[in-house]
């Protein structure tokens, strides 16, 4: 770990303490207190830290927002599982669980097929935003200004020939997902692999997360991996309801 990320560190717990000033942070943390001021300035444009009207610190924020995702990915995922479990026993086919971390889209749980064929996911890799079904699913939830947001950093490599090339592309299948509820990946991030993904919402009805079965076409054909979506939305409905979900 860096000096610097570790004495930021030090900053962010002892503010998980109690609101501080800078001369109190550095005597706490045995920094000097222009590095303290520095580090201080640094976490407070992301949001991390702020300062009040007596010249106190306290937690940002951002802070809370990683912790509740934090507590939202623990929970998806803990509701999650038995369901999931259940799922591949039953139909034996690679299943991912994915959600958003910030502005990426990470594989938080993984379950392996039963034909042994192993795909190079894993969990805690992060899913490419424009070839990945999980990512189609997610991305298709955000807000208009944060989806633009993040569609303007996206490189659109091409992983396949059938990897989406342009923001324009990638945008109007997102409109596709919206409409219809569920996202596919036809060999658009690895050659040979079909995917099919849907929804798990919570409470509000925002989407919470991603599942997907991802199969090679050498197990399944194309149309084949269609006719496991039912059973799939199955799968991630009695999710949501447990999540607190209730369609309208």
């Amino acid at each position: 770990m860096s000096q610097s990320l570790g004495r930021a560190l030090q900053i962010l717990i002892e503010l998980g303490k109690r609101p501080s000033t800078l001369d109190e942070l550095a005597e706490l943390t045995a920094v000097h207190k222009t590095t303290v001021l520095r580090l201080l300035r640094t976490l407070a444009e992301d949001r991390f830290v702020f300062r009040d009207g007596t010249h106190r610190y306290h937690l940002g924020a951002r802070i809370f927002e990683l912790s509740s995702r934090a507590l939202d990915q623990h929970e998806v995922r803990r509701i999650a599982g038995p369901h999931l479990s259940a799922f591949n026993r039953k139909y034996g086919r690679t299943t991912h669980l994915a959600v958003m971390e910030g502005d990426e889209v990470v594989y938080i749980d993984k379950l392996e097929s039963h034909d042994h064929i192993v795909m190079y996911s894993r969990i805690g890799l992060r899913a490419a935003l424009h070839s990945t079904a999980v990512a189609k699913i997610l991305l298709a939830d955000l807000p208009p200004d944060e989806l633009a947001r993040l569609i303007s950093g996206v490189t659109f490599e091409a992983h396949t020939a059938n990897t989406i090339g342009d923001a324009d592309r990638l945008l109007a299948e997102l409109d596709l997902v919206r409409r219809q509820g569920w996202a596919v990946d036809r060999e658009e991030n690895e050659a040979s692999i079909n995917c099919i993904a849907a929804p798990i919402r919570g409470a509000s009805g925002r989407v919470l997360a991603a599942v997907s079965v991802s199969v090679p076409d050498v197990v399944l054909s194309y149309a084949q991996v269609l006719d496991l979506l039912p059973a799939l939305r199955e799968v991630t409905d009695a999710v949501s309801r447990d999540c607190g979900y209730v369609a309208g």
